[in-house]
């Protein structure tokens, strides 16, 4: 771990394609037992929709644009690593991970099949009073309370993110929003009323990660 502060619609593609083909082809065309075969035809509509769900399966948002094209650290090389390894390896998410390592979590998300990772970028944490910011990485018991706050069990895909899901920490996070719009309730001592998720759908080989723009806080935290 680095000491810094914590696709599938080729199917549906291939589909698609296969049936704009057999659209060209025009109805006098005969099968080989000489019947006139079906005339198959795709209207924009469905074309779109197949496009649409295609691209529901990419990384998506403005935040996207800070992660590395290539490398370790690129949506590609991430998807190989378990889930705190891979944030280790993307220079966006270098403070989180400092927080993930003073906390000693790194073994627990690595290790945790099949969760969902509300990750806060760099810029979130520097929006945090250096002083305050500072007490919290000292404070393990608090720190591990935000950190798992962040983490919820199951990977959630964008279609399934919206609602009020249990976290690790056994608390709530209330997350709302479609598309590639999402914003996190936020509950505890924060800058602003809510998080907006800048980065979304990002893959790791146990987590599926959503890079938000403010940090989290439990109630009690």
């Amino acid at each position: 771990m680095k000491s810094n502060l914590l696709s599938r619609g080729a199917v549906l593609a291939a589909v698609s394609t296969l049936a704009l083909t057999l659209s060209a082809c025009g109805s006098d065309d005969t099968s080989s037992d000489g019947t006139a075969s079906a005339e198959t035809s795709s209207s924009p509509m469905e074309t779109t929709e197949s496009e649409d769900m295609a691209m529901s399966d990419e990384p998506f948002g403005s935040g996207c644009s800070a992660v590395p094209a290539e490398g370790e650290g690129s949506f590609t090389g991430m998807t190989d690593d378990p889930v705190a390894t891979a944030a280790s390896n993307n220079p966006a998410l270098s403070t989180l991970v400092q927080a993930v390592t003073a906390a000693n979590l790194v073994d627990t998300l690595n290790t945790t099949d099949d969760i969902t990772v509300l990750a806060p970028a760099n810029p979130a944490f520097e929006a945090i009073p250096a002083d305050q910011l500072q007490a919290v990485l000292a404070d393990t018991p608090q720190l591990t309370a935000i950190l798992t706050h962040h983490v919820i069990p199951g990977r959630l895909t964008p279609e399934e993110l919206a609602g009020t899901h249990t976290t690790l920490n056994n608390d709530e996070v209330t997350i709302e929003g479609e598309g590639e719009d999402f914003t996190v309730a936020m509950d505890g001592t924060v800058t602003q009323m809510e998080a907006s998720v800048i980065c979304g759908n990002v893959q790791t080989a146990n987590a599926t990660v959503y890079i938000i723009d403010q940090v989290l806080a439990p109630a009690a935290a």
